[in-house]
């Protein structure tokens, strides 16, 4: 269930939001709560949902390898409501016991699925495809977003926990899940732009630059915005300690006026979880302008990310990947 905005209706045909929805519901099996709450924001919808499409459901690493990409920084990010997605996932494409494995915090039997993990959970630099950073960098982002205004239930009543209820959900969408994408699809739905470094000519680094020129903080003031960016760094896309220290700092350099959504953006950048009302009333905008703050947040902490693990050291040895084309 969405929270702080109200999301366009699942139902709406017509303009950006329809495209995708329809598109989303086509590929993806069904139009679940990211997309929704994003919805306000149709740019933000489009991007985020060409990243994910072009990486995790198009791209030609096998499906396996990055779903235990996603489940990974998932698990990384504390967003249970992923853990639960990404182990039903894994369980559609019919690798039952490795989701488990690693949503009990066991390591896979399997080599390259234990240094997949291990490179998606620390966020070591490394030499590898474009569609899998950027599964990588897209669950980064959605973590981030559906901490911040989905919650933790994939489904009603904490249901998804149980190992049971997610076998059976991923046997219900097996046949979508295996089902061989098209590469570029979505990128209809988004701007042209540069594409960074290590997606060049991949559909993969549209998507990133689109999502990159849709989030960009055009609430916040120049200052803030390297405020954000700067805490990002120096907690190193972390989690912050418990309590509000972390954030007194930072925003005391501010103008009182601009605190309130400042410090919205740090909270979706390094803690979306702990975000309350208190925190949304203090900054009164359209939704529209909500999802657009929050995204830049998330993004600020993506971008970090980003430098973190495409910046490969001499040496360092490439992950094993498969290279069948694999939905």
């Amino acid at each position: 269930m969405t929270r702080f905005v109200t999301p366009v209706g699942k139902n709406v045909r017509t303009g950006l939001v329809g495209q995708v929805y329809a598109q989303v519901k086509a590929e993806f099996g069904f139009v679940g709560d990211l997309f929704t709450a994003v919805s306000p924001a149709p740019e933000v919808l489009a991007a985020t949902w060409a990243l994910l499409r072009e990486s995790l459901l198009a791209g030609p690493s096998s499906r396996t390898d990055k779903e235990v990409i996603a489940l990974g920084v998932s698990v990384a990010n504390r967003c249970p409501f992923c853990v639960d997605a990404h182990t039903v996932f894994l369980h559609a494409t019919g690798d039952h016991a490795l989701g488990e494995a690693i949503a009990r915090g066991e390591r896979p039997a399997h080599p390259r699925h234990a240094l997949l993990l291990d490179w998606a959970r620390r966020e070591r630099p490394a030499d590898r495809p474009a569609d899998q950073v950027g599964t990588a960098l897209a669950f980064h982002f959605v973590n981030r977003m559906v901490s911040a205004l989905v919650g933790e239930n994939l489904f009603p009543g904490g249901t998804a926990s149980s190992p049971f209820v997610r076998r059976a959900a991923g046997r219900a969408m097996a046949r979508t899940v295996r089902r061989r994408r098209v590469p570029g699809l979505s990128l209809t739905f988004v701007p042209r732009g540069s594409a960074p470094p290590w997606a060049e000519g991949s559909p993969v680094g549209r998507a990133y630059a689109a999502l990159r020129a849709a989030t960009m903080g055009e609430a916040l003031s120049g200052t803030a915005r390297k405020v954000v960016r700067a805490v990002v760094d120096e907690h190193d896309a972390g989690h912050p300690p418990l309590g509000t220290a972390w954030l007194e700092g930072p925003l005391a350099a501010l103008p009182e006026r601009e605190r309130p959504a400042t410090r919205l953006a740090l909270l979706a950048a390094l803690a979306p979880y702990r975000i309350i009302e208190g925190d949304v009333a203090a900054w009164p905008v359209a939704d529209s302008e909500l999802v657009r703050l929050l995204a830049f947040g998330a993004f600020a902490a993506v971008e970090h990310v980003e430098r973190a693990i495409t910046s490969a050291r001499p040496g360092t040895p490439p992950v094993p990947s498969s290279a069948t084309a694999s939905p």
